[in-house]
Parts: C-alpha cells; structure tokens; sequence
C-alpha cells in the first residue's frame, strides 16, 4: 500500500524536487544516474511510465487519490505520494497546469543517436532550437506526423525539461531522440554513414520548394531544422544535400520553427 504524506507546508524538503530545484539540478550534470525529471498531468504520467519510464514520488490533490492516482498507486505502491490542502498545492509555481497531479521519475540513460537511426527512414534533426516550447512542440509534431526519431545538436533545450514534457503531451516518450555529440561536422557525417540526405530548412534563392517532387522520392531523409530568429548555421546549410522552404504567401516571409516542422514533417513523410 502507498505511502501517503501529508504536506502542511511549501518548506518541507520532500517539495523541493517539485518546486525548489532548477532544470540543471534536476538533471544532475555531475551524477547524470542520479538525475530526475518532471511529468505533468495523469495523460503525460501515464504515457511515461507505459514508455518504461521509473518514478520516484507522486505529489496530488487529494482528489486524486480516489480517482486517477488510484490505479498508479496500486502499480507502484513502494512510491511516496505527497498530498495537501488545495490551496497549498496551487501556491507552488506552475502547479495550476498540472491538473493537480506531477510525478518525479528518474532521468533515462542517453541513447547513442547510432541507435535512433536504426531502421529509421524519416528523422528530424533540431539545432540550436533553445525554446522548450518549440521542443516540446517539435517533439509531439515528429510522433504525429511519421517521423522515425528526433536528433538535437547540444545546444537545444532539453526534451525532459519540464515545459517540453508537458507541450509534447508525453510525445518526448515515445519518438526515440539523441543529442548529438560534435554538431554540425559529426552529426552530418553520422547521417551520411547511416545513408540518408540531408534537407536544411532555410530561406534562401536557390531553396528548393518544399513540394518538391526530388524530395519525396530520398529514401532516407533526414530534416534539419534551426532555432527560432536566427535559423541553421550557414555551415549548416552549406553541408546539406538540399534546402528546402515552405512556400509563403501574403508576404509572410517564415513561420514558427514548431509550426513549420509540422508542415515539413507532413510533406516530407514517407509514404
């Protein structure tokens, strides 16, 4: 049977996971085994935990503990459940658009981005993107739309940042991803090895139109996508096999990096 601990206070030490501790603490860069991340809503907690993924405490509204929480509580009954008065769970920051219920789980191991691309015919490959929207986002595009695995350069947002976790509605989960050491020179010659083109999504004159027929036909296809503002790298597009751009109209010169992954994605997708 649960544990369950009735918190009174925003000072008890068992909150600082949820409340207290930064995403670089979270992720625990000098012990990465002993690393944590937060899932949001029972919809992300479930998709996470059926993903594999193992949880060190659940913190709920009461309301929960009848209700949704039950059946999580009865699979993993060794797991603390932290509870408290509503009013207490609501002052913690963020916690409105958890729908009262958060679980820390323990950070995965890293996959090798060697392993992703096995038996993956259509993959996204994000650099520099920074916004943990835009990742979270990215992330829940590449799942819906046919994409075999996502890659990040290592300067891109952390998939299990919290917010990212939460906009990719527990997509994070289940799309296989890898950062890649060695961004650009590395990852393109890994993608080169592993027998795919590269597509960079750039504005530019000589830009192939995103419809067009050339690319539909790339057996493997990889497309790379840059972060909001600044875009790819000139190195970047230089190295790929193809730019590509969404045509526009109304002169609207480019969309959102997550709104344009969409159209890519779904464009592009093998068929």
């Amino acid at each position: 049977m649960s544990q369950i601990i009735e918190l009174t206070t925003l000072d008890c030490p068992e909150l600082a996971v949820y409340a207290r501790l930064t995403e670089a603490q979270l992720r625990n860069r000098l012990e990465p085994q002993l690393g944590l991340f937060i899932a949001e809503s029972p919809k992300v907690i479930r998709v996470a935990l059926a993903a594999g993924m193992i949880p060190k405490s659940f913190l709920m509204e009461r309301r929960h503990l009848n209700g949704q929480g039950a059946p999580l509580m009865a699979a993993w009954p060794d797991i603390p459940v932290y509870t408290g008065e509503e009013a207490l769970l609501k002052s913690l920051t963020g916690y409105s658009l958890s729908r009262g219920f958060l679980c820390a789980m323990e950070r995965p191991a890293p996959t090798a981005p060697e392993a992703v691309l096995q038996g993956a015919t259509r993959v996204a490959v994000l650099e520099g993107v920074v916004d943990s929207t835009n990742v979270g986002a990215i992330m829940r595009s590449a799942a819906a739309l046919k994409m075999d695995a996502v890659l990040l350069s290592p300067t891109c947002c952390d998939p299990l940042n919290r917010r990212a976790v939460r906009v990719s509605m527990g997509t994070v989960f289940q799309v296989p991803w890898a950062v890649v050491p060695g961004w650009p020179e590395a990852g393109l010659s890994l993608l080169r090895r592993a027998g795919f083109q590269t597509a960079a999504m750039a504005l530019s004159d000589n830009s192939l139109s995103l419809d067009d027929p050339a690319l539909r036909g790339v057996p493997k296809l990889a497309v790379v996508l840059g972060a909001e503002g600044d875009g790819l790298a000139r190195e970047t597009i230089a190295s790929c096999d193809y730019t590509v751009k969404i045509p526009m109209a109304r002169g609207v010169d480019s969309l959102n990096v997550a709104a344009a992954s969409a159209v890519a994605f779904w464009e592009l997708r093998q068929r």
